[in-house]
């Protein structure tokens, strides 16, 4: 039976919270917030030639609101414009944008190609503008596009339909999924793909974004690269091959599109993938011995290496393409949603918490802190923070103010809650009616075909009517 874990919402004050966190032993460290202008969050950092404002982020989001050959939208440029006008002065990667239409996951899904060029410059253009109008400079803002292919989880066509391009044969997400050796893209598809991820990047310099980011994360195609042990040939294996898959992504954005800088989100553990049980509460697949799949992992399938060796050698690599800023997570949502996204209500198809979702913002936290200790160089974004709804500040200042990370990024937040960083940057209080609490809807939504968006708190949607056709939708899950 699933456990009834207490909600953020039910604490009254910062000590109630920390003495439960005390009495769960979840090692959350809680800075009380200085006056407007003092904080860690509110400091500036130097960037190669630029400063970047202050400590906040905005984490890149996979999109359901473009048009069918992947332009931006009416609703795509709303949620951007909501990001410049945040207050925050690092848009991490603004949005998951395919580098080609089949790996789009989803049929809504932003496409970066020569079609889309020229919105995407419009909208680059727009956000910067936006952003000197409300906060008087703009120099101090840089401004991302994540880069992806979905690779086992590509919906290019119907979004009820998975056609799967793998990097190998995954003897547990093979069948989660349903696919086979069928899946398994050829080292001449590759290279197709690298050219399209290439491609992007010149598209996103010519648009005006400040950086790429290649996406690393999430069990997408060039996470799953990381643990092709089984893959033949020149992708899989060796290190030096399951990392070819960036290697040559990089060299090719370096030729290309010179000047443009390279950023990376990484899945810096990963654990095997959760089924929902008989009583509902999600578990491990079934496995044997060691497991090698876990990439970060320390083996059993369900920690991280405490010494995260393949994940700072990766780093560290990285750096050599001139890679300095990192964006960490954990997990995957489509298979360990719990930890990589942890949340008090569950997916409408989803399971139900095995754990305090609390432990996993912990997890997220001390992972992105371990690799800052092990890559001091390299900026880290840290993520995962949403779940502690009114403590997310708090949270942030004592990460940023302890050296955890450079950065504390938010995405499920700034759905509901766009300006949370303007609002505490100003010091403000927060409006608790915005604050995001996890009801999962932003993701409930997208996977029944509709358009992305915060449903519950922001009224803009609410008002829509896939909003009633959402709770119809959720009735139905939870008869």
């Amino acid at each position: 039976m699933a456990e009834n874990f207490t909600k953020v919402a039910s604490f009254k004050t910062l000590a109630d919270f920390r003495q439960y966190l005390h009495e769960k032993n979840i090692n959350i460290g809680l800075a009380e917030l200085p006056p407007a202008g003092k904080s860690a969050l509110a400091a500036k950092l130097a960037h190669g030639s630029r400063c970047i404002g202050n400590r906040w982020a905005i984490l890149p989001m996979e999109g359901w609101d473009c048009g069918s050959d992947g332009s931006p939208g009416e609703f795509t440029r709303r949620r951007w414009l909501n990001f410049a006008g945040s207050g925050a002065k690092l848009i991490y990667g603004t949005e998951a944008a395919a580098v080609m239409h089949s790996g789009r996951s989803n049929p809504q899904q932003l496409l970066v190609a020569e079609h889309t060029a020229g919105t995407l410059q419009k909208l680059c253009t727009e956000m910067r503008q936006l952003h000197r109008d409300k906060f008087g400079n703009a120099d101090d803002l840089l401004i991302g596009l994540q880069l992806t292919h979905s690779g086992r989880y590509s919906h290019p066509n119907q979004a009820a339909v998975l056609e799967s391009v793998t990097a190998y044969s995954h003897p547990l997400l093979d069948k989660k999924f349903g696919n086979s050796a069928a899946n398994v893209v050829s080292d001449a598809e590759v290279k197709e793909i690298i050219r399209h991820f290439v491609k992007a990047a010149v598209i996103a310099q010519k648009a005006g974004f400040d950086f790429v980011d290649i996406k690393l994360a999430h069990g997408y195609l060039g996470h799953e690269f990381l643990t092709a042990y089984d893959r033949p040939g020149a992708y899989g294996g060796s290190f030096e091959n399951r990392t070819r898959f960036f290697r040559e992504i990089a060299e090719g954005i370096q030729k290309a599109a010179p000047g443009l800088e390279i950023s990376s989100r990484i899945s810096i553990f990963d654990i095997m993938p959760f089924v929902k049980g008989a009583d509902g509460v999600g578990c491990p697949m079934e496995w044997q011995g060691r497991y090698p799949y876990a990439f970060g992992g320390d083996g059993s399938g369900l920690n991280m290496d405490e010494n995260l060796t393949e994940t700072v050698q990766l780093v560290k690599m990285m750096q050599q393409y001139g890679v300095s800023l990192i964006c960490a997570t954990i997990g995957s949502p489509y298979y360990s949603v719990h930890m990589q996204r942890p949340a008090y209500f569950p997916v409408a198809d989803g399971y139900e918490m095995p754990e305090n979702p609390l432990y996993n913002v912990y997890r997220h936290i001390h992972a992105a802190a371990e690799l800052k200790k092990r890559c001091p160089d390299v900026k880290i974004v840290g993520s995962g923070y949403t779940c502690l709804q009114e403590y997310l500040p708090y949270a942030a200042e004592y990460a940023i103010a302890n050296g955890m990370v450079d950065f504390v990024g938010i995405g499920r937040m700034v759905l509901s809650y766009p300006d949370m960083p303007a609002d505490l940057l100003a010091g403000k209080p927060l409006d608790r009616c915005r604050i995001c609490r996890t009801f999962g809807d932003c993701t409930n939504a997208p996977r029944n075909g509709m358009i992305s968006g915060c449903y519950p708190l922001d009224h803009f949607y609410k008002q829509l009517p896939e909003a009633e056709k959402l709770k119809k939708i959720k009735a139905g899950y939870n008869k």
